[in-house]
């Protein structure tokens, strides 16, 4: 908080003065809980719980090459032990890639924020009070935890972002070269990044749901329009994608004031849909990130806006395709289009229907709310024939020009049967390039490589409209945060283990086969009676996934923080609430002090809390981001098998017995407490291993033994299900007969026995990383 003091009279033995004025720079108000040990903590403050992660968690490389390409003294070769001109070896350089793209992702949503929060307090002022619901009294978990800051209004939050971008520069910083060498530290570097991630998302959300009246904490937020075949192509359509907001409210609430809340379709990509559908209902949802170039060049907007993150670099050449005008609303992405923020409305609008530009850039967002919306209803009946994606027609006959040369199917990333699907339609038979659509991520790589000249990707959204029916689904709102209640009455049985995980299937679209395999993989885990949570692009799939009776899982499975809950928090922002679930746990749940505490908090998270992330299309920068701050906590996360490009995995070694011994708080002796959570980062090749993994990412060494007994039966069972058999490692999560699951026992205990396994004679242990802890000899929840 930051404050502007006058004194009318100032009278001191060496002074006499009047309308003195001051500022000052910083106050930060005390709350109810003491500060803790590591306030706004530096890149090294936290090193040694990241080295104690690190001990059990070890980094296992995936180079792309052999080389260093990063200064002008390269490029060097790195492979069969040499290092670098600068003395870097080959690890030490994966884990700086790591750091480079965690940095960049939590920058972006650093800088997010800040913009966010400019945008807000110009608007509604620096004393617009921080409210995310009645239900929740914690309403900056990361916040408090790691600045000490408790935000009251949008203007203690400067402060909080004021950190953020401190210890960002700081980081990138430590990717110069001639800096940090030692893999390990790079990688408590990343998780420092992932750290500093979270607080940003955290910041950016809660302003937004204060300002703009998002649900707080809703369950019941409602039901949300999604798919193409929602919008009305009778009306005319502005289309927004990215990640900042405030441009695409401001048309909303242009429409609004002009009565044109039905005459206007405003449809969204990405998280500035999600977000904009939190607003306004009314709003729809065309889809994921993978949707983005099928619909541009569907034709079906009339005007396209963009703010920032996960926006083609080309959209403006594809919106000129169509004669879409494009209008770009962030410094951060202006496409080369010319600053028309200060001119008139009516000349930009002029210039824009009359095809005199093909875009513009306004950077306010009140101006481009009025623009859009006039653009849109007097260009929208001029433009309506570029409406159009190849016919059956056209598809056949584009078809017949392919020679079969396999090029698209090279440049594929899931390696798609697109030549054999091309191969049929030329004879006639659609289906299996309509086949293909759900499982294209929209790169469009296959026009490139094709010699023909051929664009494969819109033969198959064309044959995709041709045969199947429209695209409509259904999405809940995102809710923003869970609430205090919901924690209360759920943080016992998910530390007992009686709520058998959270599952948090989050992150971008970029999968490896279908959209409907994050939806199946949810519903799997939601008859189970896990808590399934969701964010950003998966939430948008998995609503457009529907089950084997017709049925979408927002409207079968409540949207309650519960067991057998499917829970939206809205965009990728709102990851920070899932995050923030498990901090919250250990903070109202088990009472352990908040304020400051990081160490203590990620290490009751990392030994007691259930809790996993699915990352199954992950992309971006921002994604690896997300992903460290959760492994800083000690939370799992399974990333699809595009996750192997991040270039490393933290894996655990389940025999080596050394790594997973800890202290036991009620004795402060080193007890052996199992290979449970097994790694920290893994990559699954297909989802049916990725389901497997999850139950057993979701031991914890503190599970009672009914808590490891559910545990071990959805784990077992799932293997059966997909691998057949009993898992081989087994024996080494079974602690006691108590842990083994009373409907298989007989045949569990055959198999222990034939592999030799011991029962431990020892109690479950009070666990924890930290030897203060254990000299205090605690025994908490």
């Amino acid at each position: 908080m930051k404050l502007k003091v006058t004194i009318d009279e100032l009278i001191t033995d060496r002074l006499r003065a009047k309308g003195v004025e001051f500022n000052v720079g910083r106050v930060i108000e005390s709350w109810d809980e003491e500060p803790g040990p590591t306030p706004m903590p530096g890149i090294a403050t936290l090193r040694s719980w990241d080295r104690a992660l690190l001990s059990k968690y070890h980094p296992f490389y995936l180079p792309f090459c052999d080389l260093c390409c990063l200064c002008t003294m390269g490029k060097c070769d790195l492979s069969g032990g040499k290092r670098g001109a600068c003395g870097i070896d080959m690890a030490a350089q994966q884990s700086r890639i790591v750091l480079l793209a965690c940095t960049m992702g939590a920058a972006t949503h650093t800088g997010h924020m800040r913009h966010l929060l400019t945008e807000l307090i110009g608007s509604f002022g620096r004393d617009h009070p921080i409210d995310v619901g009645s239900s929740v009294l914690l309403e900056a978990p990361h916040a408090r935890l790691v600045t000490g800051i408790k935000p009251k209004t949008l203007g203690d939050l400067e402060d909080v972002v004021e950190y953020c971008e401190q210890e960002i520069t700081q980081l990138l910083s430590c990717c110069h070269t001639g800096q940090e060498g030692d893999p390990l530290d790079l990688e408590s570097k990343v998780l420092h990044a992932g750290m500093i991630d979270h607080v940003a998302l955290e910041g950016s959300d809660i302003a937004q749901i204060s300002a703009y009246s998002f649900p707080k904490g809703d369950p019941e937020a409602c039901l949300i329009d999604c798919g193409a075949g929602c919008i009305d192509p009778g009306k005319p359509v502005i289309l927004v994608i990215g990640h900042n907001v405030p441009p695409a409210i401001a048309i909303a609430d242009t429409m609004h004031d002009l009565g044109l809340d039905d005459k206007i379709e405003v449809a969204g990509i990405c998280c500035t849909a999600l977000d904009l559908t939190r607003y306004n209902a009314g709003a729809r949802i065309v889809g994921a990130l993978s949707h983005q170039l099928r619909f541009i060049r569907s034709g079906m907007a009339d005007v396209i806006v963009v703010d920032e993150q996960c926006i083609r670099s080309d959209v403006l050449h594809e919106a000129m395709k169509t004669h879409a005008p494009l209008i770009v609303t962030n410094a951060k992405n202006l496409q080369g289009l010319p600053d028309r923020t200060g001119d008139d409305p009516d000349e930009i609008v002029r210039s824009l229907v009359e095809g005199q530009e093909a875009g513009a850039a306004i950077l306010d967002p009140d101006k481009v709310g009025e623009v859009a919306v006039r653009v849109a209803m007097e260009l929208s009946p001029k433009r309506r024939k570029f409406r159009n994606l190849p016919d059956q027609a056209s598809i056949i006959e584009a078809a017949g020009a392919c020679t079969g040369c396999f090029s698209c199917m090279r440049a594929c990333p899931n390696n798609r049967e697109i030549t054999a699907a091309m191969n049929a339609a030329s004879t006639g038979d659609l289906a299996p390039l309509a086949a293909l659509y759900d499982s294209c991520i929209g790169c469009a790589r296959c026009e490139d490589a094709c010699p023909s000249g051929l664009s494969p990707h819109d033969l198959i959204a064309g044959a995709s409209r041709a045969l199947c029916p429209p695209e409509r689904y259904h999405i809940r709102a995102g809710r923003g945060p869970i609430q205090d209640t919901e924690i209360r009455a759920v943080g016992g049985p998910i530390v007992m283990g009686e709520i058998p995980g959270v599952v948090a299937t989050i992150g971008c679209s970029n999968y490896p086969g279908s959209w409907n395999d994050v939806g199946s993989m949810a519903e799997e885990f939601l008859k189970r009676r896990y808590i399934v949570v969701t964010s950003g692009c998966t939430a948008i799939s998995i609503g457009m996934y529907k089950n084997e009776n017709g049925e979408g899982l927002y409207d079968i499975y409540p949207g309650r923080f519960d067991a057998g809950g499917l829970v939206n928090c809205g965009s990728c922002v709102s990851n920070a609430h899932i995050s923030g679930a498990a901090v919250k746990i250990a903070s109202i749940f088990a009472k352990r002090k908040l304020n400051s505490n990081y160490e203590e908090i990620a290490d009751y998270v990392h030994h007691r809390v259930g809790a996993v992330g699915i990352a199954w299309g992950a992309m971006s920068q921002k994604a690896a981001a997300i992903a460290a701050g959760f492994w800083r906590l000690g939370i799992p996360v399974i990333a699809g098998p595009h996750g192997a490009k991040y270039r490393r995995m933290l894996l655990g070694r389940k025999d080596r017995e050394e790594d997973w011994y800890v202290l036991d708080a009620r004795s402060g002796e080193r007890v052996y407490a199992g290979p449970v959570p097994e790694h920290l980062f893994t990559v699954a090749e297909t989802r049916e291993e990725a389901m497997v993994l999850v139950p057993k990412l979701c031991m914890r060494p503190n599970d009672t033994a009914r808590g490891r007994s559910i545990k071990l039966n959805h784990y077992i069972d799932l293997h059966r299900k997909f691998f057949g058999g009993m898992p081989d490692d087994l024996p080494l999560l079974v602690r006691t007969r108590a842990d083994i699951p009373i409907t298989m026992k007989d045949e569990v205990v055959r198999f222990l026995a034939a592999h030799g396994w011991k029962e431990n004679e020892l109690p479950i242990p009070d666990p924890t990383m930290l030897p203060r802890l254990a000299k205090r000899g605690e025994n908490p929840p």
